[in-house]
C-alpha cells in the first residue's frame, strides 16, 4: 500500500517545485521591473512574497526527506528527490536575490546608475535563463541543460561589461571635481548599478545550477555541477 502512495507523491513533490519555480520566477521579473519603474507598491509585494518562497521550500524540504525515509527510493529515483531538494534550494535564494533588487529600487541611492549600462538586457537574458532551467525541469529535457551554462557565459560577459562601463563612467564623471565622488551622486549611482549587476549575475549561476541538477536527475550526468 505504501509503494501504491509513493508514485503519486513523488509526482506532486517535483509539481511543488514546478509551482515554486514559476513564483520566484515572477518575483524575479517585477523586482526587475521596479528597478526601472521605482514603484514601491510592486517593490514591498516582491519583498513581501519572500516568506511564501521560504514556506514552499520548506514543506517541499520535509516531502524531499520523507520520500526518503519511509520508501527508500531506488537509485535512479533517489536522483530525482535529491536533485529536486537542490533545485528549490537554489530556487530560494533566487528568491532572495529578487528580494534584494526590489530593496535597491526602495533604497536611498540610485538603484542604476543614469549611463547607458544595458541592466535591463542583462536582466532579460537572467530572468530567460532562470526559465529555460525550469522549463527543462518540467519537461525533462536533459538536452536543453548543456545550452543554459552556455548562455550563462554569456551573461558573465555582459556583466563584466556592464561594470567596467560604469566604473569608467563614475571615473569620468568625478576627474577634476576636486574630491572622489563630487557631491556623491555619481558613486552613489554606480555602487546601485555595481550591487544589481551583482546580483543578475548570480542569478545566472543559480540557473545553471537548476540545469545541472535536472540533468543529473535524468542522466546521472554531473559535468554541469562541478
Amino acid at each position: 500500500m505504501a509503494r501504491e502512495r509513493y508514485r503519486p507523491r513523488l509526482e506532486r513533490m517535483e509539481e511543488a517545485v514546478v509551482a515554486m519555480g514559476d513564483l520566484v520566477r515572477d518575483r524575479l521579473a517585477t523586482g526587475i521591473e521596479t528597478l526601472f519603474t521605482g514603484d514601491a507598491h510592486l517593490a514591498e509585494a516582491v519583498i513581501e512574497r519572500d516568506r511564501e518562497v521560504n514556506r514552499r521550500y520548506l514543506a517541499i524540504e520535509r516531502e524531499c526527506l520523507d520520500l526518503i525515509r519511509l520508501h527508500q527510493p531506488v537509485a535512479s529515483d533517489l536522483r530525482r528527490i535529491v536533485a529536486a531538494f537542490a533545485i528549490v534550494t537554489d530556487l530560494e535564494r533566487v528568491g532572495d536575490l529578487a528580494t534584494n533588487l526590489a530593496g535597491y529600487a526602495l533604497g536611498a541611492r540610485p538603484a542604476v546608475a543614469t549611463v547607458d549600462a544595458d541592466v535591463e538586457r542583462i536582466g532579460a537574458l537572467a530572468l530567460e535563463l532562470l526559465e529555460r532551467a525550469i522549463e527543462a525541469f518540467v519537461a525533462r529535457d536533459a538536452g536543453a541543460c548543456p545550452a543554459i551554462a552556455d548562455r550563462d557565459d554569456e551573461l558573465d560577459e555582459r556583466c563584466g561589461a556592464v561594470t567596467d562601463r560604469v566604473l569608467r563612467h563614475l571615473l569620468e564623471t568625478t576627474r577634476g571635481s576636486g574630491d572622489e565622488a563630487g557631491d556623491g551622486k555619481p558613486f552613489d549611482a554606480v555602487l546601485g548599478t555595481l550591487l544589481v549587476v551583482r546580483d543578475i549575475e548570480r542569478v545566472g549561476d543559480h540557473a545553471v545550477n537548476v540545469a545541472g541538477r535536472t540533468l543529473y536527475a535524468l542522466e546521472g550526468d554531473d559535468r554541469l555541477l562541478e
